[in-house]
């Protein structure tokens, strides 16, 4: 029956049986493609007939369906004619992880990023009602967690005063955003799931009152005008309707019918309407019904039957921090945790596990919990916050004033940073090296193995008076590099035979950086290889050993605009030092979802193309013929121990 369905009209002239059977077609579906891909599947499951209800009430793309937490629209994907591209999700060539635009006029908002649908939303139906296009409607799908950031209310806030904007706000409420939601909200919402009769009781009042004689009317008049006080009591979804909204539900979600009937009246609204739908995350893949964690928010590639992960091999970054954080936990009772709703993605959820009282999961708030870092650190604690480098960049303001301002010994840990590929441009942590360049008092770390990883994590835990941050890529950790020795902070890991080009290597690029460098002598081209470790204050030092080469390159896996290449330029300028510098990272440009290894190879940013620069940049005269390769010592000395 998918097959069928190439748009929403397709959806329109089915009867509700033949609904059922398409939203379990579609369950199905999402299993076998995602197994293979990976990709959000837990929240995917859980709004199938939500979606189908949207597409059989609402005209789009006529009407404006935006997804809060993008991930929830692989169903309305299916539904707008792209299944064929599943088979390819989050690859080259097939349909993206998120909304896009460039893959159909049905996908408006390309958000990733959580609690932004609201005011996506509110600036469309604004628009709409000032360019007299009254007839549209905007339909807002929030949930999935997305309540738990404050953007999400400062939109309320705007919406509830904007009495004449066609907009309906779906609270899609599955309890869940990536792993339990927490806060008042949900304790608020779970609330609302427990007063779904209170419409039946005044439904009921008003049939039994009206027929009373002479009174049933005046007495139901009454009742009726202290209906919100009622609600206050009875029903707290006064909350919202005290903002101004006009609240439906609780709906089930999982009812086609019982859904499309409230969102058919919430559409005959000229006002915002709020619609609460319950539902259940994972819901029709029992490995997803059992994780209680997570509800399979975000898989790997799994077996489709049992839900087991098809393990890669190796240690990934994250684990390597994580219990790495647990040790240190054990050694200091000052260290604590924060995480902004990704206790398990980040690696947390060993260090609550041992230390319950020590860890605190805020939601998505990124915000908040930088600010209220800095607060645990004036109280005398450590904290370590742990989050993805591109969810960093909403908390810029208060990593600058809250933290740095105040020297605040707080340690920030980013995973995911660097080219992650598959998630899109909004999911790569392109940008954290050229932002966190800019912000005084900051020390910055870029291990380049596990190895490296755990010994800086504890030197940043050991900066009491200014913060530090720590930044790592996705995936598998690197074979540890031991480096030949370490000068004044900075680790040598090879050196050719004449001093042409000094490569700085940053952060995970040191295992493609060495492999050149190693082609590069082949050639005739001497490069050293240094791996800084602390990027931000740059080692002093540097200058001083680049005085012997004929050029640096810098080599980092972040934009190339105001990045670490960008800071050794300035600082070989206030040095007076004439050694050009040469940038290998990422153009200021928004890469498109693909693997990893195919973002690098369009970038150029490979063995074979970094040693094609690194001979081009020399000004040497290099020798073609092929040499055995070796690695030579920068001193005297043949018999120095590789540092481990």
């Amino acid at each position: 029956m998918l097959d069928n369905i190439k748009s929403p009209e397709d959806l329109k002239a089915l009867s509700y049986n033949q609904l059922e059977d398409l939203s379990g077609e579609i369950r199905k579906y999402l299993i076998e493609q995602v197994s293979k891909s990976g990709g959000h599947l837990g929240p995917n499951l859980g709004v199938v007939e939500l979606t189908i209800a949207i597409h059989r009430v609402f005209e789009s793309p006529k009407d404006v369906v935006v997804f809060d937490t993008g991930h929830q629209s692989y169903v309305h994907k299916l539904l707008t004619g792209r299944s064929l591209g599943f088979n390819k999700l989050r690859q080259r060539g097939g349909v993206a992880g998120y909304p896009n635009r460039q893959e159909s006029e049905h996908d408006v908002v390309e958000n990733s990023h959580a609690s932004t649908a609201l005011s996506w939303s509110d600036g469309i139906a604004k628009g709409f009602s000032l360019t007299n296009q009254k007839d549209r409607t905007v339909v807002c799908v929030v949930g999935d967690g997305a309540l738990t950031g404050g953007m999400s209310w400062e939109a309320l806030n705007n919406i509830a005063a904007s009495k004449n904007e066609k907009l309906v706000i779906i609270v899609n409420d599955n309890e869940r955003s990536y792993s339990p939601t927490i806060g008042g909200v949900a304790t608020y919402l779970s609330t609302l799931r427990t007063t779904s009769g209170y419409e039946r009781f005044l439904d009921w009042g008003k049939g039994v009152l009206e027929k009373t004689p002479v009174v049933g009317q005046p007495i139901y008049e009454t009742l009726h005008g202290v209906k919100k006080g009622i609600k206050d009591i009875v029903a707290p979804q006064g909350m919202f309707e005290d903002l101004g909204l006009k609240y439906f539900g609780p709906v089930d979600g999982h009812n086609i019918e019982a859904v499309e009937k409230a969102l058919k009246i919430a559409k005959d609204y000229d006002a915002p309407v709020l619609v609460h739908v319950i539902t259940e995350k994972g819901k029709g893949y029992a490995p997803a019904i059992q994780d209680e964690a997570e509800k399979f928010h975000a898989v790997g590639v799994v077996d489709p039957e049992t839900g087991v992960p098809l393990a890669k091999g190796g240690k990934s970054w994250t684990s390597v921090f994580s219990d790495e954080l647990v040790k240190i936990g054990s050694e200091r009772k000052d260290v604590v945790a924060l995480t902004a709703a990704m206790m398990g993605p980040t690696g947390l959820d060993k260090f609550q596990k041992s230390f319950p009282d020590r860890t605190f999961d805020v939601g998505i708030a990124e915000q908040h919990a930088t600010t209220a870092a800095a607060g645990m650190a004036y109280a005398g604690l450590h904290p370590v916050f742990a989050v993805y480098s591109t969810f960093l960049n909403r908390a810029f303001d208060q990593l600058l004033l809250d933290v740095a301002l105040h020297k605040a010994g707080v340690t920030f840990v980013l995973d995911r940073a660097g080219i992650t590929g598959d998630d899109g441009p909004s999911h790569n942590g392109i940008w954290d090296l050229a932002l966190t360049g800019i912000v005084p008092t900051l020390h910055v770390a870029a291990p380049r193995d596990g190895q490296q990883l755990r010994e800086t994590l504890r030197e940043a835990l050991d900066i009491s008076d200014a913060p530090s941050l720590i930044r790592f890529p996705k995936g598998v950790v690197n074979p540890d590099i031991p480096a030949f020795e370490r000068r004044d902070g900075i680790d040598v890991l090879y050196r050719g035979e004449s001093a042409d080009i000094l490569l700085v290597s940053i952060g995970a690029f040191a295992a493609i950086a060495v492999e050149a460098a190693g082609q590069a002598y082949r050639e005739g081209v001497g490069v050293t290889v240094i791996d800084p470790r602390w990027v931000k204050p740059l080692p002093e030092s540097l200058v001083t050993m680049a005085q012997r080469y004929k050029s640096v390159v810098v080599l980092e896996d972040g934009i190339k605009h105001g990045g670490i290449a960008s800071t050794i330029s300035e600082l070989f300028r206030e040095s007076q030092l004439n050694v050009p510098v040469h940038s290998i990272g990422v153009p200021l440009t928004f890469l498109e979802h693909a693997k990893r290894n195919e973002i690098l190879e369009d970038l150029g940013i490979t063995v074979q193309n970094i040693t094609r620069s690194l001979v081009t940049w020399s000004s040497s005269d290099f020798v073609v013929d092929i040499k055995e390769e070796m690695q030579h010592p920068l001193d005297e000395s043949e018999h120095r121990k590789p540092l481990r």
